[in-house]
C-alpha cells in the first residue's frame, strides 16, 4: 500500500467513535508505517483524531520497541526534537505521546520519563540542572495530562524520581485546562499536600474538555479538583 492510501485509510479509522475497533483494524499494518503516519495525527485540527492518534502512537510505538528497541528510542527522540526551539515547530501532541507510548512500554518509560519530567523544571545555573520549562499554556495542558496518565500507569516511576512539588504551581495558572490537569495529576499521584489549593478550586466552574479511554468528556476544573480530593482523603 502507499503511504498517501495508508495515510488516508489511518486518518479515516481515527475519526472514528470506538478506540478498541480502531487498534484492531491498525494491528494488521507494519507498526513503523503507521507510526510515520500518526506523527501528523497527534498534531491534528479534528481533537478526536489528535486524541485518538495519541493513543494509537502508544500502543504502536510499544510494539515497535518490542520488534527493535531502537526504532522506539527513534521515536521518542523525534518527539523530543519537535519540542526543541531548533526544530522550527511547537511539538503540539509530543508531551501526551511521549507519556502514552511510556505507558504502553516499560523499558522506554525507565529510559525516557526524565525527559518527559523535565518539562516542569526551569534550567539551573548548575550543568546538572537541564529543565526544558514549557512556557505554552497549550503545551503545558498536553504534558500535565501526560503526567496524570502515567501517573494513573506507573505511580511508582514518577514518584521514585520525586515528581511533586513542581506540580502545584501548575493549580494557580491563569488557564483552566492548566488547572484542570494539573488537578488530575496531583489526584492520580494522591499528593495530599496539594489539597488546601485543591479545596480553592471547587468553585471553579470553568470548562476542561479530558480525554480518558478513547473518549472525550466536558467537565469543569471543580469537577477534577472534587475527584482528586477524593483520591486522597485519608
Amino acid at each position: 500500500m502507499s503511504s498517501r492510501r495508508l495515510k488516508k485509510e489511518v486518518l479515516a479509522l481515527l475519526a472514528e467513535p470506538d478506540l478498541e475497533m480502531i487498534l484492531e483494524r491498525l494491528s494488521p499494518f507494519p507498526a513503523k508505517d503507521v507510526v510515520n503516519v500518526l506523527f501528523s495525527a497527534i498534531c491534528h485540527t479534528d481533537e478526536l483524531v489528535r486524541w485518538h492518534g495519541i493513543s494509537a502512537m502508544g500502543v504502536m510505538t510499544a510494539r515497535l520497541a518490542d520488534q527493535d528497541m531502537e526504532e522506539g528510542r527513534i521515536v521518542m527522540r523525534r518527539l523530543l526534537w519537535s519540542l526543541n526551539d531548533e526544530s522550527g515547530g511547537i511539538g503540539w501532541g509530543a508531551p501526551e505521546a511521549m507519556a502514552e507510548i511510556m505507558v504502553h512500554h516499560g523499558g522506554l518509560a525507565e529510559e525516557y520519563v526524565h525527559m518527559l519530567i523535565s518539562y516542569m523544571h526551569e534550567d539551573g545555573e548548575e550543568i546538572w540542572q537541564d529543565g526544558n520549562f514549557l512556557e505554552h499554556e497549550l503545551l503545558q495542558r498536553g504534558l500535565l495530562w501526560g503526567i496524570a496518565r502515567l501517573g494513573g500507569a506507573r505511580p511508582g516511576l514518577l514518584k521514585e524520581r520525586g515528581v511533586g512539588d513542581e506540580l502545584l504551581p501548575y493549580l494557580d495558572s491563569a488557564d483552566a485546562g492548566v488547572r484542570g490537569m494539573a488537578a488530575l495529576a496531583v489526584g492520580r499521584l494522591g499528593l495530599a499536600r496539594a489539597r488546601r489549593r485543591l479545596e480553592k478550586l471547587l468553585d471553579d466552574r470553568a470548562g476542561v474538555r479530558l480525554y480518558e479511554e478513547g473518549r472525550i468528556r466536558s467537565l469543569t476544573v471543580a469537577d477534577l479538583a472534587q475527584q482528586a480530593l477524593d483520591r486522597i482523603a485519608p
